[in-house]
């Protein structure tokens, strides 16, 4: 049995998420394990569903069939990190705004991706893919 299908996404999340992370505490000057979550560069999400689409393009071909399935999941999930995560973070901010009460916890403001993080996810996905590929045949 190949593990790389199951193992690619697994280390395209570990990639970004390690790369989101250093980036989140070089900005912050101190270890931004707070920062952890949704938002931020790269695309955790878009790293994710890239890196599976590329390790089917990279081991069965253009012509797989389970490459329809790759490419839809990783469009909605994209255009969900873009779209109605941006909403939901600015949802969060309008209604902390609103939150006068100093006990309650606040929301969390930084949700959604811009395209940057997107493009930047993906890459990330494409890239592990690559490195998982040529690692699985040796």
């Amino acid at each position: 049995m190949d593990l790389s299908y199951i193992i690619t996404p697994f280390f395209a999340w570990l990639v970004a998420g390690g790369t989101k992370f250093a980036i989140n505490s070089f900005k912050t000057k101190r270890l931004a394990f707070d920062m952890i979550g949704y938002g931020g560069m790269p695309s955790n999400h878009s790293s994710i569903v890239s890196s599976a689409v590329a390790i089917i393009v990279l081991k069965e071909g253009w012509e797989e069939p389970a490459l329809v399935v790759a490419l839809t999941l990783a469009f909605i999930v994209i255009l969900d990190a873009n779209s109605l995560r941006q909403q939901i973070g600015k949802h969060a901010k309008a209604i902390n705004a609103l939150n006068t009460s100093k006990s309650k916890i606040p929301l969390k403001e930084r949700i959604g991706h811009t395209r940057l993080d997107i493009c930047i996810g993906i890459l990330t996905g494409v890239i592990s893919a690559t490195i998982i590929h040529i690692f699985s045949k040796h």
